[in-house]
């Protein structure tokens, strides 16, 4: 009987400790190519960060913003994000310039480590001047992301991303064209 209460707990322990590596790493995503993030995103802001504060449950960045690039007609004074980084929290430097792609909440603009939310320096020049029109009219394009090969594609309102010795995620936008999507 004491065999089989130990051999109990053991299992009971092992499946426990798998459970928390689950939780641990809750927040699990591959960054997206910036055309995705702007098409996914409800609102798209350049701002520079110029506060924060600790709120209930989540980090308030407050903002000033520079330019609207998505959303509806409103001027986002804050940004919202989870405490951690576990959480997909976003950690922000103060006086930096970002942009930001997120979601709409009761009025509140949210962030997290799964959206496009880099330093306004390190977009490169194609990426700036795609986000005020190029991004827009590719959002009727999928992109699908290969991580290893082959990466069969099969259908033609898509575009490749490999993120390894391309460009395509820092210079190129995939927009329909003729029936078909393509880089360009």
């Amino acid at each position: 009987m004491t065999r089989y209460v130990s051999s109990c707990f053991i299992t009971l322990f092992v499946l426990f400790l798998w459970r928390v590596e689950d939780i641990a790493d809750a927040c699990k995503c591959s960054p997206p190519h910036p055309q995705k993030a702007f098409c996914d995103a409800e609102i798209v802001i350049r701002a520079k960060v110029v506060g924060k504060k600790t709120v209930s449950n989540a980090i308030k960045y407050n903002i000033q913003q520079i330019k609207m690039f998505k959303c509806p007609d409103q001027v986002i004074h804050a940004v919202f994000t989870a405490p951690s980084p576990a959480a997909c929290g976003v950690t922000l430097d103060l006086n930096k310039e970002y942009l930001f792609t997120g979601k709409l909440e009761t009025g509140r603009m949210y962030i997290t480590l799964c959206g496009y939310n880099l330093p306004w320096e390190d977009l490169s020049a194609a990426q700036k001047k795609s986000l005020t029109r190029r991004y827009q009219s590719g959002c009727d394009c999928k992109i699908i992301h290969c991580t290893s090969l082959p990466c069969p594609i099969s259908t033609t309102d898509a575009c490749l991303w490999m993120d390894w010795g391309t460009n395509n995620g820092r210079n190129l936008a995939c927009i329909k064209s003729n029936g078909s999507c393509a880089w360009q």
